[in-house]
Parts: structure tokens; sequence; C-alpha cells
């Protein structure tokens, strides 16, 4: 009788414990589901808000549901395609070749200050966080860039500013950090040398690691245009950002002049511009993130925390 007991009351709580995790997981799946929808409602208004009339915009603010259908601000920062095919062209490029070329310097760097072998670690990581707590300043930095390092109206103007990240070779350091020694001392018995290690071992071994830093770095240089604006006056060189930036604040300023002087101009869709540009601007590097986004997350929690 008592084991019957013991058996009824087990499946009671075998029962009851089911029921909890189907409530928890139902509250978890709304909760994600709201916050989702929250990121979402954001871009979904700024695609509605680019192919809406300005005058449209300016009356009822920004729909949910499209209204006053309208392809004149797409019409407009689409006026020179040659210019946004080079600036698109710049962009890229950039992006591709900065990106590889970070995530080898994070890697590279992050593997040997991980080496526990190597007598200068903590004297090299103290070098490297110090930068995060001071800077030369504007003036100093762009004195170097242009008149000892003459990287104006080059495109290692765009490439070298944002090439080492000292976050993400902290980030590339902790995660390999997890990595057993075993695995290089056996590569060393066998006779290979520390390049060989950490071309054939310790990459493949990092491979959510180098998804999330490629996903930082092209973010990085995908967004850039400050260093477009410091560095480069030859419009063939104008990455995307920039072009669209200089392109509104052309728009903008024409507006205001012609408002100040008593000019009549035609109507530009400022507003709708904005909205355009943004969609013209991310679009593609929003569809990047579904190809990395399962190592998201694991290449930024391996090796964090250690118990």
């Amino acid at each position: 009788m008592e084991d019957t007991f013991d058996a009824v009351e087990l499946e009671k709580g075998k029962g009851i414990r089911q029921k909890d995790a189907l409530v928890v997981k139902f509250i978890g799946y709304v909760y994600i589901g709201f916050f989702a929808l929250v990121c979402v409602i954001p871009f979904y208004l700024i695609i509605v808000a680019s192919f809406t009339s300005e005058a449209s915009l300016i009356r009822n603010g920004y729909p949910i549901i499209p209204t006053d259908f309208d392809l004149q601000s797409y019409m407009l920062c689409l006026k020179n395609p040659v210019s946004i095919l080079k600036a698109y062209g710049t962009t890229i490029g950039v992006t591709v070749v900065g990106t590889v070329l970070a995530v080898l310097m994070a890697t590279m760097t992050g593997y040997v200050l991980s080496r526990k072998d190597f007598p200068w670690r903590n004297g090299f990581s103290f070098f490297f966080f110090f930068t995060t707590l001071f800077s030369g300043g504007l003036v100093p930095w762009y004195m170097m860039c242009v008149r000892y390092l003459h990287l104006k109206n080059t495109y290692f103007a765009l490439i070298l500013p944002l090439m080492f990240s000292v976050w993400n070779m902290i980030i590339a350091k902790t995660f390999m950090n997890g990595i057993p020694d075993a695995i290089t001392e056996s590569a060393k018995i066998d006779g290979a040398n520390d390049m060989v290690i950490f071309v054939k071992l310790i990459l493949p071994l990092s491979k959510p690691l180098v998804a999330t830093l490629g996903l930082f770095s092209a973010l990085a240089y995908w967004n850039d245009w400050y260093n477009c604006m410091l560095f480069v006056t030859d419009e063939n060189m104008f990455n995307l950002q920039y072009y669209l930036q200089r392109m509104l604040g052309s728009a903008e300023a024409m507006r205001i002049v012609a408002e100040k002087s008593g000019i009549a101009l035609p109507s530009v869709p400022l507003e709708g511009m904005k909205m355009a540009m943004t969609i013209i601007a991310t679009g593609p590097i929003v569809l990047l993130y579904p190809f990395v986004q399962r190592y998201f997350v694991k290449g930024l929690t391996i090796g964090a925390v250690k118990g």
C-alpha cells in the first residue's frame, strides 16, 4: 500500500511540475514575443514612413497603416545612382576588408595574451586596457593620421582607425582562456609552431567568437561616417553613410536658406528622405545578422564566467 501511495504521489508531483513548466514556458514566450514586437515596430514604422508622402507625415505623423503612398523620397535619394553605387562599393569593400583584418587582429592578440607561457601578457593587457581610459585627443590623432601616416584621401583612413578594438580583444582573450592548454601542448609535441596551432586548431574551435567579432566589426565599419568626414574630401571615395548624410544636410540647408530669403523652391520631403536613407543604409547589414545569430550569444558567454 505504501509503495502504491508513493507511486501515486510521484505521478502527481510530475504532473504539477509539467504544468508549472508549461506556465513558465508560456509566460516566457509571451514576454519574448512582446519584446520582439517592441523591437520590430520602430523599423516597421520607418519602412511605412519612407513610402508615405511628406504632407501626410507632417499632418498625421508616422502611420501604422500605409496611407498616401509616395516614392518621391526614394526618387530623390536615388537621383544619382552612379554616386550611390560608388558609395555602396566603398562601404562594402571597406567593411569586408576591415572586418577580416579586425577579426584577425583581435583573435591573434587575444590568443597571445591568453597564453600562460607568455611572460609579458599581464603588462601588455594593462597597456591595452589603459588606452580605453585615456586618449590623446582629436587634434593629435588627426595630425598623426594626416601628417605622419599620410592617410588623407586613402582607403586606409577608413580601415585603420577601426581595425583594432580593445573590447573585441578582451572578448577574444576571455573566450580563448576556456580552450584547454592540452590542445596546444599536444600540437607542440607533434612539432607544430604557434602559427599552425592558431590557424588549424584555435580558429576552428573559435567559430562562435569569430562570428561575434565579425558582426561587431562589420557593424562598426558599415555605420562609420566620422572617419570619412575627417580624412576624405574626394567625392568618389565617400562611403554610403557619409554620402547620405551630406545629401540630407544639403537639402536641409537649401530649405533653411530658401525660407530666410523668401525664395520659392520645390518642396523637399526631408522627413521621408530620412526614412528612405535609413532603409537604404541599414537594409544590407540587417540581412547579415541571421547568418551569425546562432553564434552570437555563444560567442559572448562561453568562457565569460568560470565557477
